[in-house]
């Protein structure tokens, strides 16, 4: 296992290398994002912290640019914008692009479906490289420091700042901004040195579901909001008549290992999560860090925690859920939707709650997960204005209240929340509200603010695999995260010496 960390830290070394190479004209095809993403993606749906409907069929992308069915008018600036989703959610950003379409005069937004954001900013690189980039791209929180270090053949970002290029403008092209109505914990995470430099959409948190059916029947009473209340609902429900072959079940993603150490009011690296400062230390084997690991073990050795045996598993968790085979599930707010009308279809009560917390610790709260939009730097000025156009009109609060309504991840703006509660849209579906009230519940500090780190996504996967060797082979939560803590070090070091200032 210490050699195959070894072999993916100097792997993800030469990956993270080519961001800069690649963007500098290199005659290498190296995939231009950073660590071993690619093969993160190959094992799950198409985002990295939330689950599709199903897996993406392939890493290509949507075999036809989607958007307005007709040809762009000869007049009109094309805006092409590439985002991670393939399933569901790229026929709504269609939908939401032909009325762009129809209601912005002198644009065509055309929208093309990639499986994985790796894909999409791999994809990004070389077009951009190959002098047709597209105007927008879909890429995750968790690369938030990738994304800003990245650079073009001519030294400059790849990406523009937002905020920036906004200018001080109140609407583009006739389309309001609506940065100063981004809801406080999305605002927070994606405010970078005082001004947004993506624009913040797909967001969500981690919560559990109940199957409220299978509880009442063992007659476990109650809404767990600890480790410790979740264990013992365990144990009554295991103990029952009810009982199915497990309790609970989420997905070996770091993600959720991420939520619990904010949960906890701790912090994932130094410099305040790398928000006072580029963070050059991560703190993988903290107390904190082990408390939830070793709890977590605790959970599967006494049979109470199912894990699938697959590290990013979110269809199978999703899938033991929706097949009753566990009355509790931690997982991403996205998929709230669907999972509220798994129950409605199979005759059981879905009922959504805060994640729950270690009841030993206070003083923190959850993170956000998701996406942002980004813009090319160096586009023409008309191009870039409708770029910056589509973006606020993706995430206007109509837009907003309807792509929450469709999938779960969160209003993104305060004046969408505003709305449906006024509409008594989340008294007649209360699973909805959980994320935003557990997001909002959450204290602003840099533990909650989440972590700016570089290789993250590389350390996301040493720490699931440290897990996977914890859950699988009994391997000892302390020493586990203390060999994690080396090989997660080692990819920010080198990382930080291919990126950081001086």
């Amino acid at each position: 296992m210490r050699e195959q960390r070894r072999t993916r830290r100097f792997a993800a070394l030469a990956l993270a290398a080519t961001v800069v190479l690649a963007a500098c004209g290199d005659d290498d095809d190296s995939d231009a994002d950073d660590e071993p993403a690619t093969e993160e993606s190959t094992d799950e749906p198409a985002t990295d912290d939330e689950p599709a409907d199903e897996p993406a069929a392939d890493d290509e992308p949507a075999a036809e640019p989607a958007g307005d069915d007709e040809e762009a008018s000869g007049d009109d600036a094309v805006i092409p914008v590439w985002i991670a989703f393939e399933d569901y959610r790229l026929d709504w950003t269609n939908e939401v692009a032909a009325a762009f379409n129809e209601q912005v005069d002198g644009y065509s937004v055309e929208i093309t479906g990639f499986a994985s954001y790796n894909d999409a900013f791999d994809a990004a690189i070389q077009a951009i490289n190959s002098g047709e980039p597209p105007a927008v791209v879909h890429f995750f929180e968790a690369a938030t420091q990738e994304a800003r270090d990245a650079l073009a053949g001519n030294g400059e970002p790849v990406f523009a700042d937002l905020e920036a290029i906004i200018d001080g403008r109140t609407e583009v092209a006739g389309v309001p901004v609506v940065l100063d109505d981004v809801v406080a914990s999305a605002a927070t995470y994606y405010q970078l040195d005082g001004s947004y430099t993506s624009m913040p959409w797909n967001t969500s948190s981690a919560i559990m579901f109940l199957n409220r059916t299978l509880l009442d029947a063992a007659g476990v009473e109650g809404t767990p909001a600890t480790w410790q209340e979740l264990e013992a609902a365990c144990e009554a429900f295991m103990a029952s008549d009810a009982a199915t072959d497990s309790c609970v079940t989420w997905p070996n993603h770091s993600w959720f290992v991420e939520q619990d150490i904010a949960l906890q009011g701790e912090l994932l690296a130094n410099n305040d999560n790398g928000r006072s400062g580029r963070a050059d230390e991560v703190f993988i084997d903290s107390d904190a860090m082990v408390d939830y690991v070793t709890w977590w073990k605790g959970m599967a050795d006494q049979g109470y925690y199912t894990y699938t045996g697959t590290q990013r598993d979110w269809g199978g968790t999703y899938d033991l859920f929706a097949a009753q085979n566990v009355p509790f599930l931690l997982y991403s707010s996205s998929d709230t939707t669907a999972l509220t009308d798994e129950g409605a279809n199979g005759g059981f009560e879905v009922e959504a709650a805060f994640l729950p917390r270690n009841g030993e610790a206070t003083g923190g709260g959850a993170l956000i997960g998701g996406a942002t939009n980004w813009v090319i730097n160096g586009l023409d000025e008309t191009t870039q204005d409708g770029a910056i156009a589509w973006v606020n009109f993706l995430s206007n609060p109509e837009n907003a209240a309807s792509w929450h309504q469709t999938t779960g991840y969160i209003p993104i703006t305060e004046t969408a929340v505003s709305n449906l509660e006024a509409e008594g849209y989340f008294d007649e579906n209360p699973n909805q509200r959980i994320a935003s009230e557990q997001l909002a519940a959450s204290p602003d500090t840099p533990a909650t603010t989440g972590a700016l780190v570089g290789n993250f996504v590389a350390i996301r996967d040493v720490i699931t695999e440290s897990i996977e060797s914890v859950l699988v082979n009994g391997d000892d939560p302390a020493e586990a995260m203390a060999a994690a803590q080396e090989d997660a070090q080692a990819l920010l070091d080198e990382y930080n010496l291919l990126f950081a200032d001086g």
